[in-house]
């Protein structure tokens, strides 16, 4: 695509550029000839002029790349379109196949969809120039924002001032506004739109680990279908031995099938593919079914393809493991959204399939360098943000007017920590450093450690990166134990000055996110939970009313903790864990009752009396916990919930005041009321009240009721999910030994097929010429024997669902013990899983609750 982009304005959407800055793009579409790289979705007239000087010409070449469906990214794409009015040649790239966009069901495009596209988008072009020409001979002041209607909704709140660009552009641009036919119809005929297929959208966290953009079509698209089997929109069903077929195919896994396609065409190579769980079975079938002759007959390198659900293993992505980059990710800000596309959706379809998109969490995290780097006293090292905010403030003219403003006077201000902007950080770094080649290896290097280890690695970097700058620093170190008081010296010796900064951004970011990991908020809600699993894990082992009563034990301290406010520091659990900690660690109940106690109950996994107690202590949480009405399950209730608090911690006032004789008592209006009256009112007003408590709380069961039936879903996905109910002792017993017993399921499947034993439930999917022997050539005696994934030199593993660092750590832990240095293991998964992201899919708006 080098000649396309060479001399163009380069426009990528929000997926893009979160794939395009973890792999390190950027300086590469400058070393091709991009005049610019702009936003999509953020787009702004003052694009037109972003690389004009007198020495070179208006921009003539737009190109677009989008991770998205072209008629998702349509009306952003014909909005870029008309913005730019010298354009001759606007090329759009799509990592969609010109064969999903035809079969996606709410595509409305045909088999021939790019060349659809391209006429649909000319003819939306002069439709838009005729509309533009004939208003600007009506009105000068003619709002184009008002008057141009699109069918995509949601094109009303984009800013948009594309008035201002005949102002702006050169003189034959202007043209199109003056209502000349004959112009426009040369303006139609001169651009030359083309559409293209460019798949290599996606999110390398390190040479080995790579997720998909958080905003692109794949990632957003629903893996389920709710139905009995659906635990979750963005997690694939529970794999009951049937994998869907025909409309009930999710759109995610035709996404996903043809996206992992085509990264292998182009990493050239002839995948054997394997599956485990339905909704792999359905994506090994797609991506059998798109392999031709051809592709299989060409010399391309062997490579192992193992696909598998994320519903087989819910326990490790839920449980708080030992590794430092879920601490980091879990502990870092994420990226606000760009923008929204869920309502570009048909509402039918919202209302046959439920929500259309899933709203994934921005991989690109936000290191709050200015934190850090201006510490807790006010030193020389804070002046340049001082001057940046005293800038700020000065071109910020919404807050002040127009006028000659006195910098002293902003920068004195903005000492003042009142006064600086708490939701504005004006240093933020990323993760994921593509400045400096350096920053590849940091994270490799990192998914491989446990966070003792991580931290004394970072630490190493750090000293090292200090040594080769020539800086000496007075920093007691002890060995074995990375601490804050040693990497924060460490970071603000590096950022001190401007070249040492720039040079060393990769460690100094990295190095930064580690001690926002390591910091006691985040570090000890971290190890609460921890120990907490660790108990329900001791638990399961034990009985079922042991597990039970160390629910409700939690369920319990979390309510104390919300009624004390959180005043009592004796216990970390009370002080630390919240009601929906709570309620997350009772789903890792559940979820480990099913494995240890299948058979225990009629429904679920405990006795009605355990499950009695379990309810009524839940019940009472909620009452007690204001922000429990956000839940998904009391969605309705919000109101009555927050009033019902409300009311409840007046009472506790007014009890506990010990002022609550005063003068008004004594009011002569509260003389009128003698005897019988008096008391009736008391009554009625007491029986209201207690009708309203029991009504709600009448409300409150039916909703706790659901949603233990939902936790009986989850218990069951041992007994319910096909693999695991073949496979898992078969599992367990050829690992043998205790220390393997905690590990997670991609650690246990890596170890038994390089082990060469079969694993129940694992589907060999045969490509073509595999079919044709079997079915043709197969009766001569010339059959093709089943190849083994422990054969294969390079083995891809994919996560339907998700990943997350634990099982990442793990799978090399496999490599390394399998006794093979010269496999190369490649993991990937739709996106990056923290235990907050499990809680919103298991708990949030798009649980199957």
């Amino acid at each position: 695509m080098s000649e396309h982009i060479e001399g163009a304005i380069l426009y990528l959407d929000s997926g893009c550029t979160e794939s395009f800055q973890f792999a390190g793009g950027f300086p590469i579409l400058l070393d091709l000839g991009v005049r610019a790289v702009c936003s999509l979705e953020n787009l702004c007239s003052l694009d037109v002029v972003i690389n004009w000087n007198a020495n070179s010409d208006p921009a003539t070449k737009i190109v677009v790349i989008t991770s998205r469906l072209l008629s998702d990214a349509h009306r952003y794409i014909l909005r870029c379109l008309s913005t730019h009015q010298c354009v001759q040649r606007f090329t759009v790239y799509t990592s969609i196949s010109e064969i999903v966009h035809s079969a996606y069901p709410d595509s409305p495009l045909g088999p021939d969809a790019f060349r659809e596209y391209e006429s649909l988008l000319l003819q939306d072009y002069e439709e838009l120039i005729k509309k533009r020409g004939t208003k600007s001979g009506l009105s000068k002041d003619y709002d184009f924002q008002e008057n141009t209607n699109f069918e995509d909704e949601g094109w009303s709140h984009l800013t948009s001032s594309e008035e201002e660009v005949p102002h702006l552009g050169a003189a034959s641009s202007a043209k199109i506004f003056s209502g000349d036919d004959e112009y426009m119809e040369d303006a139609g005929q001169k651009l030359v739109v083309s559409v293209h297929h460019f798949p290599m959208i996606f999110c390398p966290l390190s040479p080995r680990v790579f997720v998909l953009p958080s905003e692109g079509s794949v990632a957003e698209a629903c893996l389920s279908i709710e139905h009995e089997d659906s635990i979750s929109l963005g997690l694939p069903p529970i794999s009951s031995g049937v994998p869907p077929d025909g409309d009930d195919v999710p759109p995610g896994a035709l996404l996903t099938a043809h996206f992992l396609y085509h990264l292998a065409a182009k990493m050239d190579l002839k995948t054997e593919i394997y599956s485990l769980g339905d909704l792999s079975k359905t994506v090994g079938k797609i991506m059998t079914d798109m392999s031709s002759l051809y592709d299989v007959g060409r010399r391309k390198r062997s490579a192992g393809l193992l696909l598998i659900d994320r519903t087989l293993d819910l326990l490790t992505p839920c449980c708080h493991g030992d590794s430092l980059v879920d601490r980091m990710f879990s502990s870092l800000p994420r990226r606000e959204r760009t923008t929204s596309y869920s309502h570009m959706k048909g509402s039918q379809t919202q209302v046959k399939l439920g929500p259309s998109i899933l709203e994934r969490a921005s991989l690109n995290v936000q290191i709050p360098l200015a934190k850090i780097l201006r510490g807790d006293s006010e030193t020389n090292n804070s002046s340049l943000l001082e001057r940046i905010e005293a800038f700020l403030a000065g071109w910020d003219d919404s807050s002040s007017a127009p006028q000659s403003i006195n910098l002293v006077n902003l920068c004195n201000k903005a000492q003042d920590e009142k006064s600086t902007p708490s939701e504005v950080q004006l240093l933020n770094g990323s993760l994921v450093s593509t400045e400096t080649f350096r920053g590849t290896p940091y994270m490799e290097a990192i998914f491989d450690r446990r966070t003792k280890d991580g931290a004394l690695l970072v630490r190493k970097w750090l000293q090292e990166t200090l040594r080769r700058e020539n800086i000496a620093i007075n920093v007691k170190t002890r060995p074995g134990f990375a601490t804050k008081s040693e990497l924060k010296p460490m970071i603000e010796t590096l950022a001190k000055s401007q070249s040492s900064s720039l040079r060393n951004k990769g460690i100094i970011q990295l190095a930064a996110a580690v001690l926002v990991a390591l910091d006691e908020s985040h570090c000890a809600r971290w190890d609460a939970l921890t120990s907490a699993e660790k108990i329900l894990s001791a638990s399961a082992g034990d009985t079922s009313q042991s597990l039970a009563a160390q629910i409700s034990d939690l369920i319990h301290k979390s309510t104390l903790s919300a009624s004390s406010g959180q005043k009592s520091k004796t216990e970390p659990l009370q002080t630390l864990l919240s009601f929906q900690d709570a309620l997350f660690l009772m789903i890792v109940g559940y979820i480990l009752a099913g494995e240890n106690f299948p058979t225990s109950g009629l429904g679920g996994p405990f006795s009605w009396e355990e499950e009695h107690f379990l309810k009524e202590a839940v019940l009472d949480a909620i009452l007690e916990n204001a922000s429990a009405s956000k839940l998904k399950f009391l969605h309705g209730l919000t109101e009555e919930l927050e009033a019902n608090f409300n009311r409840k911690k007046l009472e506790e006032t007014k009890e506990t005041s010990p002022d609550t004789l005063e003068i008004d008592d004594f009011d002569d209006d509260q003389w009128g009321k003698w005897g019988d009256e008096e008391e009736d009112d008391d009554d009625k007003n007491r029986k209201e009240k207690q009708y309203g408590d029991m009504q709600l709380r009448l409300e409150l069961r039916d909703r706790v009721d659901s949603l233990f039936k939902y936790l009986h879903k989850l218990s069951s996905l041992k007994r319910r999910n096909a693999p695991l109910r073949e496979g898992t002792f078969y599992l367990e017993s050829n690992l043998g030994g205790d220390p393997d017993s905690n590990k997670g399921l991609l650690y246990k499947i890596l170890r038994s097929v390089l082990s060469k034993n079969d694993v129940p439930g694992l589907e060999y999917h045969s490509s073509t010429v595999g079919r044709l022997f079997k079915s043709g050539f197969g009766r001569f005696g010339l059959g093709q024997a089943k190849p083994s994934l422990a054969d294969q030199n390079v083995i891809l593993v994919f996560i339907v669902g998700g990943i997350n660092g634990t099982e990442v750590r793990e799978a090399w832990e496999a490599i390394s013990e399998s006794g093979r240095p010269d496999l190369e293991l490649i993991v990937g998964g739709t996106t990056l899983l923290t235990p907050d992201n499990m809680f919103d899919l298991l708990m949030g708006k798009y649980s199957c609750l």
